[in-house]
C-alpha cells in the first residue's frame, strides 16, 4: 500500500485563502460606513452651520467668519427671531431693527399646512378608490387624462389660479393659500391607487357579503390597511405646503396671510442698505425648519417602508 503525504505547503494555503476570504467583507463593510459617514456629514453640515450662525454675534462674525465653533454665543438671535426684543434691544445686540412676528406666521404656516395636508389626502384617497376598485365606463381614459397632469410644470397654474382665487375674493387669506392643492393631486391619487390596487378584491367582496357597504368597506377595511400609505402621503404633502413659497407669495399681501417662508423673506429684507441680520436670519430659519425635522425624524422609518410598498404581504 503506498501512501501520499500532504504537501507541507497546502494548509498555510488554504489558511491565506481563508483568512482573505475573511478579510474582505469587513474591508467593504469599512469602506461603506466610511462612506455613510461622509453623506450623513454632508446632509447635516449645513444645518450645524446654522445653529453655530445663529449661536453667534453679527459683529463676531464679521472678525471670524470662517471659526467652526460660535463666535461670542449668545442667544440673542433666537430672540429677536421671535420677537422678544424691541428695535432699540435689536441695535445694541448687533442686529439691524427687523422684527418679525414669529408666532402670528407659525401659526399661519400650521393652519394651511394642516388643511392641505387633511383635505388633499383624504378627497385624493376617494378617488383612488374610484379608480382602482369602482368599474365604470372610461375610467382607464379619466385615469390617463387625470394622470398627464404629473406633466405639467406647477409654474403654469400658477397665473389661472391666482385669477381664479381673485374672482372668489380670496387674495390675501388661508383658504386662498390652501385652495388651490387642498382638494387633490395627480401624483397623491396615483400614490394611493397604486397601493389600493395591491389589497386583494377577496377582501371586499366578503365584507360586503357581511352587510357592508361600498363606503363602509372603504373606511373600515381598505383605509386602515392603507394607513402606511396613507401616513407617507400626509408627511409628504405636510412637508411640501410648509415649505412652499412661491404661491404664498403672489396670494399673501398682508402679516394676517403671511406664512413663516414668506415671513423669513421679509426679515431679510428688511435691512436693504447694509448687511443682513445673519444671526436673526439664521435662528428664524432653524426655529422654521425644526417642526419638519421633528416630524420626519418621528415618520422617517414609515415613509421608507411605504415609499417601495407592494400592498398586502
Amino acid at each position: 500500500m503506498t501512501t501520499t503525504s500532504a504537501s507541507p505547503h497546502a494548509r498555510p494555503a488554504a489558511g491565506r485563502l481563508n483568512s482573505r476570504r475573511v478579510r474582505r467583507p469587513w474591508v467593504g463593510r469599512a469602506l461603506g460606513w466610511v462612506v455613510m459617514g461622509l453623506v450623513l456629514l454632508v446632509t447635516l453640515f449645513p444645518f450645524y452651520w446654522m445653529l453655530r450662525t445663529a449661536l453667534s454675534s453679527n459683529a463676531a462674525l464679521a472678525t471670524n467668519p470662517t471659526s467652526l465653533l460660535p463666535v461670542d454665543a449668545s442667544l440673542n438671535g433666537f430672540r429677536r427671531a421671535l420677537g422678544l426684543t424691541t428695535r432699540q434691544e435689536s441695535l445694541e445686540q448687533g442686529g439691524f431693527g427687523a422684527t418679525i412676528d414669529f408666532w402670528r406666521y407659525l401659526s399661519n404656516s400650521v393652519v394651511v399646512a394642516t388643511v392641505v395636508t387633511v383635505g388633499q389626502v383624504f378627497f385624493s384617497a376617494l378617488a383612488a378608490y374610484a379608480f382602482s376598485r369602482m368599474r365604470w365606463p372610461g375610467r382607464n381614459a379619466v385615469f390617463a387624462v387625470f394622470l398627464a397632469g404629473l406633466m405639467i410644470p406647477s409654474i403654469f397654474t400658477l397665473l389661472p389660479n391666482f385669477v381664479l382665487i381673485r374672482d372668489l375674493g380670496l387674495l390675501d387669506t388661508l383658504p386662498g393659500i390652501a385652495l388651490p392643492t387642498m382638494f387633490m393631486t395627480p401624483f397623491a391619487v396615483f400614490f394611493l391607487r397604486q397601493f389600493f390596487l395591491g389589497v386583494p378584491f377577496e377582501i371586499e367582496e366578503a365584507a360586503m357579503l357581511d352587510g357592508a357597504s361600498r363606503m363602509g368597506t372603504f373606511f373600515r377595511i381598505l383605509l386602515p390597511m392603507a394607513a402606511p400609505a396613507v401616513s407617507t402621503l400626509a408627511v409628504l404633502t405636510y412637508m411640501t405646503s410648509w415649505n412652499d413659497y412661491l404661491w404664498p407669495l403672489l396670494v399673501s399681501q398682508s402679516d394676517r396671510s403671511r406664512v413663516l417662508t414668506l415671513a423669513l423673506g421679509v426679515f431679510r429684507s428688511q435691512a436693504p442698505a447694509q448687511a443682513p441680520d445673519w444671526s436673526g436670519l439664521m435662528a428664524a430659519t432653524l426655529l422654521a425648519a425644526l417642526p419638519m425635522l421633528l416630524l420626519f425624524a418621528v415618520f422617517a422609518r414609515r415613509i421608507v417602508n411605504s415609499v417601495g410598498f407592494t400592498g398586502i404581504k
